[in-house]
């Protein structure tokens, strides 16, 4: 077989597939596989005809149409899937040559896989690519881990494909091994939170403000033209507007109310813990999906007393805008602070302002104030927070009120506003001159002689609490 492609795609479900018709598209010749060859024939026969492929029934045939250096791209599930297709194609390989996980791969993995293919000089890249079967048809996010050298080979290719904003790609070198699996985890699991905040807006105008599905969809229309502009906010407004044509019932309210999750928000919280970085809002957004499948639980608290029906202000949809954006900026910046706490402890250069860049399009969680989150690690580059941020720090200022209120009205009517309150306490945690965790630490010292620090004075110190006329001693 003549060695004509460009790139190779392994794993031809909806994603693989779309990937690889966006690389025909570009005029890129593409070599195609798939585990079950009808598959292969399929895309051929439907889309074939929007670009060069090569289509491949043995993975000989797939590695044999791979122009040098060659490169692999996986699209299949992660985990044990993806063990067993490197397995299969890098016997077959050369020196230089490249695989690429496209997948929703865990970033401990694609260390591993990349640390193990090295040694057998292959090239291993995780790249986390967000954006769903539209992104990567059309123009992905595409966050890029592994070797510079490789991507100094991918590079063009991934940037020609993805989503462009303002004339630039939202394609960019993360850093190395599972940086950019590790940083599209993270996209996740902000993903989660966005979605989980404004379901919360939602549910607080509908249930204290007495409004339609409808009428919230308009709401969520307008605040579209706003600082709120985003991917989700946008198609917020569609769902809420649709009718359910069966029934004639606002779309809503003839779904279940049970969210399912695939693995990546609970993947950030997990990897969050083993860091210390404290994503409350990711977190409890993550959680707030578990307890909506918890049918049994659900039944058994359904019958217990909720809050008080007490009327609420006039203002109370400008003030849940407020609430909603200060929390989205709080569940942001732990996301992007995560990424911080993962470069200090896996050895990541990891450029956080190009890192808001290609989050801009392509995927998910696109938004307006992106571009502000980007200048402001571009000008910093050692930006601690975004509040430090003098726009940031004003608006958080100016939603103070309204935020407070709006989690105080919250709780008064009983609705379950778990997001909005683990950003508003997250907020207030940090800002706070002292916290209790010095009677945290007492406590510790009290039952395990974990030992303290002092205020006054440097060192690791014990209290002999069964002992109290023994002074304490420094450890």
């Amino acid at each position: 077989m003549n060695a004509s492609a460009h790139i190779g795609i392994t794993g031809l479900a909806v994603m693989g597939r779309n990937l690889a018709r966006n690389f025909a598209r570009h005029g890129y010749t593409v070599a195609v596989h798939n585990r079950t060859p009808s598959r292969t024939r399929t895309l051929m026969q439907e889309f074939g005809h929007e670009g060069t492929f090569v289509p491949a029934d043995t993975a000989q045939e797939f590695v044999a149409a791979l122009q040098r250096p060659r490169r692999l791209m996986i699209m299949v599930q992660a985990g044990a899937a993806t063990d067993a297709v490197i397995d299969e194609f890098a016997p077959l390989l050369d020196d230089g040559d490249m695989i690429i996980d496209g997948g929703n791969a865990h970033f401990a993995d694609t260390r591993r896989r990349e640390a193990d293919l090295r040694e057998r000089g292959i090239h291993f890249v995780g790249a986390g690519v967000s954006g769903g079967e539209e992104g990567a048809l059309h123009g992905p996010s595409i966050m890029v881990g592994g070797s510079k050298e490789a991507y100094a080979v991918l590079g063009s290719m991934f940037e020609t494909i993805s989503a462009h904003v303002g004339g630039e790609a939202c394609s960019t070198h993360v850093g190395s091994d599972g940086a950019g699996h590790f940083v599209k985890m993270v996209h996740n699991g902000i993903e989660y939170a966005d979605m989980q905040l404004i379901a919360e807006a939602y549910d607080l105008l509908r249930q204290v403000a007495g409004y339609s599905p409808a009428e919230i969809g308009e709401i969520f229309r307008t605040w579209n033209t706003g600082r709120l502009e985003s991917y989700l906010v946008e198609i917020t407004a569609e769902v809420l507007s649709h009718t359910d044509p069966g029934t004639g019932k606002p779309f809503v309210d003839v779904v279940a109310d049970a969210a399912g999750q695939k693995g990546t928000g609970r993947w950030t919280v997990q990897s969050a813990l083993d860091l210390a970085s404290p994503v409350t809002a990711i977190a409890q957004a993550t959680f707030a999906r578990a307890a909506s499948g918890q049918a049994a639980l659900r039944t058994a608290y359904r019958p217990l007393p909720g809050g008080m029906r007490i009327p609420e202000a006039e203002r109370f949809t400008s003030q849940v805008e407020q609430a909603l954006y200060a929390s989205k900026v709080i569940a942001y910046d732990q996301g992007f602070t995560m990424i911080q706490d993962a470069a200090l402890a896996y050895g990541w250069d990891i450029d956080l302002a190009a890192v808001a860049g290609i989050w801009r399009g392509g995927c998910i969680i696109r938004a307006a104030f992106l571009d502000r989150i980007r200048a402001a690690h571009a000008a910093d580059l050692r930006l601690v927070s975004l509040l430090t941020e003098p726009g940031f720090a004003r608006e958080i200022t100016e939603a103070q009120v309204p935020w407070r209120e709006v989690v105080a009205a919250a709780v008064r009517r009983g609705v379950p506003t778990p997001a909005f309150a683990a950003s508003l306490s997250y907020y207030d945690t940090l800002r706070a001159d002292r916290l209790p965790a010095a009677l945290l630490q007492g406590q510790r010292d009290y039952f395990g002689s974990h030992t303290y620090r002092r205020t006054d004075r440097q060192g690791a110190f014990h209290t002999h609490w069964a002992h109290p006329d023994r002074p304490e001693t420094q450890i």
